[in-house]
């Protein structure tokens, strides 16, 4: 260990003193109402786990083509998809704003859900995307069956959480495309025709 002189110790103090320059003390403090990232809040929202939903599918001649089941979870909604009758290939699903299937083209479902500012950008690649009824498509074999579950983080089946309600008063439809949706394109992704359709009933 250096050993300084006591009278260097006091000569260095006298000067700092004569100086007459303030010394500043550097503190940081910790705000306790600080303001959480953009977003912070949402992401945060978490739903209650337990309630589920049923969807009885049908094409458009009003025959049973399968079904759909929705289960809450704490950031969204699992959809088991089951469905018979479809052309093979891939079809585009989407969640609608009104619980109605009626035919023909089962327009009465109307358009996707959507709880931000109007009108809904489409999109799951889309980068200005706000449409909460987007889903991803899903497969039919070459007997044009469905077997798929999707996950959405943009819908709720609970009354608080994130995501926009689907069992509010004029109910919620889910409706397969006769073709694939490209993710980007207004408004469905080039999805075509409304082949089959189903209203959420509380399960």
């Amino acid at each position: 260990m250096r050993l300084i002189p006591a009278s260097s110790a006091l000569v260095a103090l006298t000067l700092a003193a004569c100086s007459g320059e303030p010394t500043t003390t550097a503190t940081t403090t910790a705000t306790e109402d600080a303001t959480p990232p953009a977003g912070a809040e949402a992401a945060m929202a978490r739903a209650p786990v337990g309630a589920s939903a049923n969807a009885p599918l049908t094409n458009g001649e009003g025959a049973l083509a399968g079904s759909a089941s929705f289960r809450q979870g704490p950031q969204g909604v699992v959809i088991r998809v089951e469905a018979t009758g479809l052309t093979p290939g891939w079809h585009g699903i989407h969640l609608h704003a009104v619980g109605t299937c009626d035919t023909p083209g089962f327009t009465s479902a109307g358009s996707h859900v959507h709880g931000g500012s109007d009108p809904a950008v489409h999109g799951l690649l889309n980068a200005d995307a706000t449409d909460s009824g987007d889903l991803p498509n899903v497969y039919a074999d070459a007997q044009g069956r469905v077997n798929a579950e999707i996950f959405t983080p943009f819908a709720r089946l609970a009354d608080t959480g994130p995501g926009v309600g689907l069992m509010d008063t004029d109910g919620s439809a889910i409706l397969i495309h006769a073709g694939p949706d490209d993710y980007s394109s207004q408004p469905i992704g080039g999805s075509g025709d409304r082949v089959a359709c189903g209203v959420l009933a509380a399960g």
